[in-house]
Protein backbone atom coordinates (compact mmCIF):
# COMPACT_ATOMS: atom_id res chain seq x y z
CA UNK A 1 0.00 0.00 0.00
CA UNK A 2 2.80 2.26 0.84
CA UNK A 3 4.69 1.18 -2.25
CA UNK A 4 1.21 2.63 -4.28
CA UNK A 5 1.23 5.68 -2.23
CA UNK A 6 4.90 6.32 -2.82
CA UNK A 7 3.71 5.67 -6.83
CA UNK A 8 1.18 8.10 -6.91
CA UNK A 9 2.75 10.53 -5.27
CA UNK A 10 5.60 10.55 -7.90
CA UNK A 11 3.10 10.68 -10.58
CA UNK A 12 1.27 14.35 -9.50
CA UNK A 13 4.97 15.34 -8.98
CA UNK A 14 5.85 14.73 -12.50
CA UNK A 15 2.13 15.59 -13.24
CA UNK A 16 2.99 19.14 -11.47
CA UNK A 17 6.30 19.08 -13.21
CA UNK A 18 4.87 18.96 -16.90
CA UNK A 19 2.27 21.43 -16.12
CA UNK A 20 4.68 24.12 -14.60
CA UNK A 21 6.86 23.39 -17.73
CA UNK A 22 3.91 23.30 -20.15
CA UNK A 23 2.90 27.02 -18.22
CA UNK A 24 6.85 28.13 -19.28
CA UNK A 25 6.56 27.05 -22.87
CA UNK A 26 3.29 29.11 -23.19
CA UNK A 27 4.50 32.02 -21.55
CA UNK A 28 8.14 32.16 -23.27
CA UNK A 29 5.88 31.50 -26.43
CA UNK A 30 3.90 34.79 -25.79
CA UNK A 31 6.18 36.79 -24.75
CA UNK A 32 8.23 35.81 -28.53
CA UNK A 33 5.19 36.82 -29.55
CA UNK A 34 4.53 40.21 -28.26
CA UNK A 35 8.25 41.21 -29.34
CA UNK A 36 7.82 39.81 -32.84
CA UNK A 37 4.71 41.73 -33.74
CA UNK A 38 5.82 43.78 -36.18
CA UNK A 39 7.08 41.04 -38.29
CA UNK A 40 3.76 39.08 -37.67
CA UNK A 41 1.92 41.90 -38.80
CA UNK A 42 3.69 42.69 -41.91
CA UNK A 43 3.83 38.81 -42.94
CA UNK A 44 -0.50 38.89 -42.81
CA UNK A 45 -0.24 42.53 -45.08
CA UNK A 46 2.13 41.32 -47.81
CA UNK A 47 0.80 37.63 -48.13
CA UNK A 48 -3.05 38.40 -49.61
CA UNK A 49 -1.29 40.23 -52.95
CA UNK A 50 -0.10 36.74 -54.12
CA UNK A 51 -3.65 35.29 -54.65
CA UNK A 52 -4.45 38.24 -56.34
CA UNK A 53 -5.47 38.06 -60.01
CA UNK A 54 -6.00 34.22 -58.91
CA UNK A 55 -9.15 32.14 -59.55
CA UNK A 56 -11.44 32.72 -56.10
CA UNK A 57 -11.67 28.87 -55.52
CA UNK A 58 -7.80 28.95 -55.70
CA UNK A 59 -7.52 31.41 -52.78
CA UNK A 60 -7.76 29.10 -49.76
CA UNK A 61 -5.33 26.40 -51.64
CA UNK A 62 -2.60 28.89 -52.17
CA UNK A 63 -3.17 29.95 -48.71
CA UNK A 64 -2.28 26.23 -47.38
CA UNK A 65 0.87 25.67 -49.83
CA UNK A 66 2.45 28.61 -48.88
CA UNK A 67 1.72 27.72 -44.90
CA UNK A 68 2.84 24.69 -45.55
CA UNK A 69 6.02 25.87 -47.13
CA UNK A 70 6.20 28.50 -43.69
CA UNK A 71 6.30 25.59 -41.66
CA UNK A 72 8.88 23.39 -43.36
CA UNK A 73 11.56 26.86 -43.53
CA UNK A 74 10.67 27.34 -39.92
CA UNK A 75 10.78 23.12 -38.27
CA UNK A 76 12.70 21.67 -40.60
CA UNK A 77 15.63 24.22 -41.89
CA UNK A 78 15.48 27.42 -39.32
CA UNK A 79 15.16 25.62 -35.95
CA UNK A 80 17.85 23.67 -36.33
CA UNK A 81 19.79 26.14 -37.45
CA UNK A 82 19.00 28.59 -34.79
CA UNK A 83 19.73 26.09 -32.29
CA UNK A 84 23.31 25.07 -33.82
CA UNK A 85 24.38 28.63 -33.60
CA UNK A 86 23.09 28.79 -29.92
CA UNK A 87 25.44 25.95 -29.33
CA UNK A 88 28.42 26.38 -31.17
CA UNK A 89 28.34 30.28 -31.80
CA UNK A 90 26.34 32.18 -29.80
CA UNK A 91 28.18 35.15 -30.35
CA UNK A 92 26.61 35.34 -34.01
CA UNK A 93 23.30 35.55 -32.68
CA UNK A 94 23.08 39.21 -31.54
CA UNK A 95 24.91 40.24 -35.35
CA UNK A 96 22.57 37.87 -37.12
CA UNK A 97 19.79 39.90 -35.30
CA UNK A 98 21.48 43.52 -36.52
CA UNK A 99 21.40 42.32 -40.12
CA UNK A 100 17.80 40.91 -39.86
CA UNK A 101 16.79 44.29 -38.43
CA UNK A 102 18.71 45.64 -41.22
CA UNK A 103 16.26 44.16 -43.57
CA UNK A 104 13.16 45.46 -41.50
CA UNK A 105 14.03 48.80 -41.82
CA UNK A 106 15.08 48.65 -45.63
CA UNK A 107 11.65 46.92 -46.24
CA UNK A 108 9.49 49.72 -44.20
CA UNK A 109 11.90 52.56 -46.00
CA UNK A 110 11.15 51.39 -49.53
CA UNK A 111 7.63 50.69 -49.16
CA UNK A 112 7.51 54.92 -48.24
CA UNK A 113 9.51 55.57 -50.66
CA UNK A 114 7.09 53.73 -52.69
CA UNK A 115 4.28 55.73 -51.45
CA UNK A 116 5.72 58.56 -52.73
CA UNK A 117 7.28 57.49 -55.89
CA UNK A 118 4.85 54.93 -56.76
CA UNK A 119 6.10 52.80 -59.82
CA UNK A 120 4.10 51.12 -62.43
CA UNK A 121 3.99 47.18 -61.14
CA UNK A 122 4.99 44.47 -63.96
CA UNK A 123 3.23 41.79 -64.87
CA UNK A 124 3.68 38.36 -63.28
CA UNK A 125 3.62 36.55 -66.14
CA UNK A 126 3.79 37.30 -70.26
CA UNK A 127 0.65 34.93 -70.15
CA UNK A 128 -1.59 35.89 -67.41
CA UNK A 129 -4.32 32.73 -68.70
CA UNK A 130 -2.09 30.00 -67.35
CA UNK A 131 -3.35 30.12 -64.08
CA UNK A 132 -1.36 26.71 -63.22
CA UNK A 133 2.13 28.57 -63.79
CA UNK A 134 1.31 32.04 -62.32
CA UNK A 135 0.03 30.04 -58.83
CA UNK A 136 3.53 28.38 -58.96
CA UNK A 137 5.23 31.17 -59.09
CA UNK A 138 3.18 33.15 -56.27
CA UNK A 139 3.86 30.54 -54.31
CA UNK A 140 7.25 30.06 -54.89
CA UNK A 141 7.67 33.32 -54.44
CA UNK A 142 5.88 33.79 -51.13
CA UNK A 143 7.44 30.97 -49.63
CA UNK A 144 11.30 32.94 -50.12
CA UNK A 145 9.84 35.58 -48.68
CA UNK A 146 8.48 33.97 -45.94
CA UNK A 147 11.89 32.55 -45.20
CA UNK A 148 13.88 35.82 -44.29
CA UNK A 149 10.87 37.21 -42.43
CA UNK A 150 10.52 33.17 -40.44
CA UNK A 151 14.83 33.55 -39.67
CA UNK A 152 14.32 36.86 -38.28
CA UNK A 153 11.02 35.65 -36.23
CA UNK A 154 13.20 32.71 -34.79
CA UNK A 155 16.33 34.37 -34.05
CA UNK A 156 14.34 36.79 -31.79
CA UNK A 157 12.74 33.91 -30.61
CA UNK A 158 15.90 32.56 -29.75
CA UNK A 159 17.23 35.50 -28.19
CA UNK A 160 14.41 36.23 -26.06
CA UNK A 161 13.77 32.34 -24.47
CA UNK A 162 14.94 32.47 -21.10
CA UNK A 163 15.73 28.38 -21.22
CA UNK A 164 19.04 26.25 -19.27
CA UNK A 165 17.99 23.61 -21.38
CA UNK A 166 18.46 22.61 -25.39
CA UNK A 167 15.63 20.18 -25.21
CA UNK A 168 12.92 23.66 -23.70
CA UNK A 169 14.65 25.79 -26.24
CA UNK A 170 13.91 23.64 -29.17
CA UNK A 171 10.53 23.00 -27.41
CA UNK A 172 9.81 26.81 -27.24
CA UNK A 173 11.00 27.26 -30.77
CA UNK A 174 8.85 25.05 -32.22
CA UNK A 175 5.70 26.12 -30.56
CA UNK A 176 6.28 29.65 -31.37
CA UNK A 177 6.87 28.21 -35.00
CA UNK A 178 3.52 26.41 -35.30
CA UNK A 179 1.54 28.86 -33.49
CA UNK A 180 2.76 31.53 -35.34
CA UNK A 181 2.14 30.15 -38.93
CA UNK A 182 -1.40 29.14 -38.19
CA UNK A 183 -1.66 32.82 -36.51
CA UNK A 184 -0.41 34.55 -39.64
CA UNK A 185 -1.84 32.27 -42.23
CA UNK A 186 -5.64 32.00 -40.06
CA UNK A 187 -5.74 35.91 -40.62
CA UNK A 188 -4.56 35.56 -44.16
CA UNK A 189 -7.13 32.73 -45.42
CA UNK A 190 -9.95 35.10 -42.83
CA UNK A 191 -8.31 38.44 -44.80
CA UNK A 192 -8.57 36.44 -48.64
CA UNK A 193 -12.00 35.45 -47.96
CA UNK A 194 -13.70 38.12 -46.23
CA UNK A 195 -14.92 39.95 -49.47
CA UNK A 196 -16.18 37.05 -51.02
CA UNK A 197 -18.25 35.95 -47.67
CA UNK A 198 -19.40 40.14 -47.60
CA UNK A 199 -20.59 39.44 -51.46
CA UNK A 200 -23.08 36.63 -50.08
CA UNK A 201 -24.13 38.58 -47.24
CA UNK A 202 -25.22 41.40 -49.60
CA UNK A 203 -26.96 39.27 -52.61
CA UNK A 204 -28.37 36.44 -50.70
CA UNK A 205 -29.31 36.94 -46.62
CA UNK A 206 -32.62 37.10 -45.83
CA UNK A 207 -32.45 40.33 -43.41
CA UNK A 208 -31.44 43.61 -44.74
CA UNK A 209 -29.45 44.51 -41.83
CA UNK A 210 -27.41 41.36 -42.78
CA UNK A 211 -26.94 42.70 -46.48
CA UNK A 212 -25.86 45.92 -45.66
CA UNK A 213 -23.19 44.66 -43.28
CA UNK A 214 -22.06 42.65 -46.29
CA UNK A 215 -22.18 45.53 -48.49
CA UNK A 216 -19.89 47.15 -45.55
CA UNK A 217 -17.44 44.20 -45.96
CA UNK A 218 -16.63 44.20 -49.79
CA UNK A 219 -16.16 48.25 -49.77
CA UNK A 220 -14.37 48.19 -46.83
CA UNK A 221 -11.50 45.51 -47.12
CA UNK A 222 -9.75 47.22 -49.15
CA UNK A 223 -9.19 50.73 -46.82
CA UNK A 224 -8.78 47.95 -44.45
CA UNK A 225 -5.91 46.13 -45.84
CA UNK A 226 -4.43 49.36 -46.68
CA UNK A 227 -4.56 50.12 -42.73
CA UNK A 228 -3.10 46.88 -42.01
CA UNK A 229 -0.59 47.27 -44.27
CA UNK A 230 0.41 50.80 -43.06
CA UNK A 231 0.64 49.19 -39.79
CA UNK A 232 2.93 46.60 -40.87
CA UNK A 233 5.43 49.09 -42.21
CA UNK A 234 5.29 51.37 -39.32
CA UNK A 235 5.73 48.33 -36.75
CA UNK A 236 8.32 47.09 -38.88
CA UNK A 237 10.55 50.17 -38.85
CA UNK A 238 9.88 50.25 -34.56
CA UNK A 239 11.16 46.50 -34.39
CA UNK A 240 14.03 46.71 -37.03
CA UNK A 241 15.83 49.95 -35.28
CA UNK A 242 15.20 48.77 -31.50
CA UNK A 243 16.92 45.34 -32.98
CA UNK A 244 19.13 47.77 -34.06
CA UNK A 245 19.80 50.00 -31.30
CA UNK A 246 20.00 46.98 -28.60
CA UNK A 247 22.80 45.09 -30.84
CA UNK A 248 24.63 48.23 -30.75
CA UNK A 249 24.59 48.26 -27.17
CA UNK A 250 26.08 44.92 -27.02
CA UNK A 251 28.68 46.55 -28.93
CA UNK A 252 29.62 49.39 -26.26
CA UNK A 253 27.42 52.06 -28.43
CA UNK A 254 24.83 53.19 -25.80
CA UNK A 255 24.43 56.91 -26.93
CA UNK A 256 21.06 55.81 -28.76
CA UNK A 257 19.61 53.13 -25.75
CA UNK A 258 20.14 55.78 -23.26
CA UNK A 259 18.56 58.35 -25.36
CA UNK A 260 15.12 56.25 -25.92
CA UNK A 261 15.07 55.32 -22.33
CA UNK A 262 15.42 58.30 -20.79
CA UNK A 263 13.24 60.43 -23.53
CA UNK A 264 10.84 57.57 -22.08
CA UNK A 265 11.31 58.02 -18.42
CA UNK A 266 11.00 61.40 -19.14
CA UNK A 267 7.27 61.45 -20.92
CA UNK A 268 6.19 59.45 -18.11
CA UNK A 269 7.45 61.42 -15.44
CA UNK A 270 5.39 64.58 -17.29
CA UNK A 271 2.52 63.22 -18.05
CA UNK A 272 -0.05 61.74 -15.78
CA UNK A 273 -2.78 60.21 -17.89
CA UNK A 274 -1.82 56.69 -19.67
CA UNK A 275 2.06 57.45 -18.85
CA UNK A 276 3.33 54.16 -19.29
CA UNK A 277 1.55 53.86 -22.90
CA UNK A 278 3.27 57.63 -23.37
CA UNK A 279 6.29 56.21 -22.43
CA UNK A 280 6.02 53.14 -24.76
CA UNK A 281 5.01 54.95 -27.57
CA UNK A 282 8.16 57.52 -27.25
CA UNK A 283 10.42 54.39 -27.23
CA UNK A 284 8.56 53.05 -30.57
CA UNK A 285 8.90 56.56 -31.99
CA UNK A 286 12.44 57.01 -31.62
CA UNK A 287 12.98 53.63 -32.24
CA UNK A 288 11.25 54.10 -35.80
CA UNK A 289 12.67 57.30 -36.65
CA UNK A 290 16.00 55.72 -36.49
CA UNK A 291 14.64 52.28 -38.38
CA UNK A 292 13.32 54.66 -40.87
CA UNK A 293 17.22 56.42 -41.22
CA UNK A 294 18.65 52.92 -41.12
CA UNK A 295 16.39 52.09 -44.18
CA UNK A 296 16.89 54.85 -46.65
CA UNK A 297 20.34 54.32 -45.82
CA UNK A 298 20.34 50.59 -47.14
CA UNK A 299 17.91 51.86 -49.96
CA UNK A 300 20.60 54.63 -50.89
CA UNK A 301 23.36 52.04 -50.70
CA UNK A 302 21.06 49.39 -52.65
CA UNK A 303 19.91 52.09 -55.52
CA UNK A 304 23.73 53.32 -56.02
CA UNK A 305 25.07 49.56 -56.22
CA UNK A 306 22.46 48.79 -58.88
CA UNK A 307 23.51 51.95 -60.60
CA UNK A 308 27.26 50.96 -60.89
CA UNK A 309 26.57 47.15 -61.76
CA UNK A 310 24.47 48.38 -64.59
CA UNK A 311 26.95 50.84 -66.34
CA UNK A 312 30.13 47.69 -65.44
Amino acid sequence: MSGLLALLDDVAALTKLAAAQLDDVTAQAAKVGVKTAGILIDDTAVTPKYVTGLPAARELPIVWQIARGSLFNKLVILLPVAMLLNVFAPWLLSPLLMIGGGYLCFEGAEKIWHLFHPQPLPLDDDNPIDHAHLEKKRVSGAIKTDFILSAEIMTIALSTIESSTVWMEALVLAVVAVGITVLVYGSVAVLVKADDVGLKMAQGAYFEATRSLGRAIVRGMPTFMEIVAGIGTIAMLWVGGSIIIHGLEEFGLTFLGHLVADSSAAVREAVAFASGFLGWATEALISGLFGLAVGFVILAIISLGKRLFKRA
